[in-house]
């Protein structure tokens, strides 16, 4: 056998010894912080990991991991706030973190008593003083909050690309739910502040150098009463209520999110359902370890008015158009 044929033979008997290893090497690290925006509430599918965090393998993180083989660990819980997010789900993050999402700023600013307020007839709630309340934060308290959230985050994760993710507008100006009362103009101002706290939060994830995925455009047309809605209603249970469901998760958030994370979008195929849905086990089993931790974040909900509450006030208040209406 030629010189040159002695080469190739044993090139090919070494070569896949070579490439061998690549095979084994670690799933790059994937940590998705935050709220209930990326925890997943409104799905109605979550894991049973002894916590009130909702979380979801229908949720963009979960959609995400499986789709680019990532090894997720899901800390994002319904109800965190900045505070929450730096006490319980920072102590996730490494040097070897490759990957890291977090949306937060919404429970902050007390977005889910502002709905709640805002649902009320205007003559029972105060929902113009809520929403001047709500933005007065936003501009004024939340932007130094989350500088140094995200300065703690880059000190953490030094190596990781960091994707900050913003909030849709919630309503297309029309209320068909019959025991809200959300005015047009209501509404507006009420997307008004979802704008806010995505410029907001968008100029302070830039000032840090990391990437914003604002989900605004992609929602549009799809809000609460929309056809098709990819944000729930007022819902039972209550806690689903005015959050992405899972057609928004997988149409709205991951093609929103995973470009700027990844580089490519994510299409949400059955294959990746699929994957993502047996990740479930495993990420049940992760989040399990942290539940003592995760004990401490309150779930924010809104509250549905009380009809038969709103009914005696207005009886008192001499409202009897109102009472004829409703």
């Amino acid at each position: 056998m030629s010189t040159r044929l002695l080469a190739g033979a044993l090139l090919a008997l070494v070569s896949p010894l070579l490439v061998a290893p690549s095979a084994h090497a670690a799933a790059p690290a994937y940590v998705a912080l935050g709220d209930s925006y990326s925890s997943g509430t409104g799905t109605r599918d979550y894991l049973a990991d002894g916590t009130s965090c909702q979380r979801s393998t229908r949720a963009y993180p979960s959609l995400v991991a499986a789709a680019r083989g990532y090894a997720l660990n899901f800390r994002a819980c319904s109800g965190a706030t900045v505070a929450d997010v730096t006490k319980t789900q920072l102590s996730a993050l490494s040097a070897s973190t490759a990957y890291v999402t977090i949306s937060v700023g919404g429970n902050d600013a007390g977005f889910a008593d502002v709905l709640t307020e805002c649902a009320l007839p205007w003559w029972a709630g105060d929902c113009n003083g809520a929403i001047d309340d709500a933005q007065a934060f936003v501009r004024n308290t939340l932007p130094a909050r989350l500088a140094t959230l995200y300065s703690s985050i880059r000190t953490k994760a030094p190596n990781a690309k960091v994707v900050v993710v913003g909030y849709p507008r919630i309503f297309m100006g029309e209320d068909c739910n019959a025991l809200t009362w959300f005015s047009p103009a209501e509404e507006s101002r009420l997307n008004q502040t979802a704008d806010l706290l995505n410029s907001r939060t968008q100029t302070a994830a830039s000032n840090r150098g990391f990437s914003f995925a604002n989900p605004t455009n992609r929602f549009l047309g799809h809000a609460v009463c929309d056809d098709p809605e990819w944000i729930n209603g007022l819902s039972n249970p209550i806690s689903e209520s005015y959050h992405p469901n899972k057609p928004g998760h997988a149409s709205g958030y991951t093609p929103t999110v995973s470009p700027l994370l990844t580089g490519s979008a994510v299409a949400v195929t059955r294959t990746v359902r699929r994957d993502a849905a047996e990740m479930a086990p495993a990420l049940t089993d992760q989040q399990r370890e942290y539940a003592a931790a995760d004990s401490v974040i309150e779930p924010e909900s809104f509250v549905a008015p009380d009809p038969g509450a709103l009914r005696d006030a207005a009886r008192e208040q001499g409202r009897d158009r109102w009472l004829a209406r409703n």
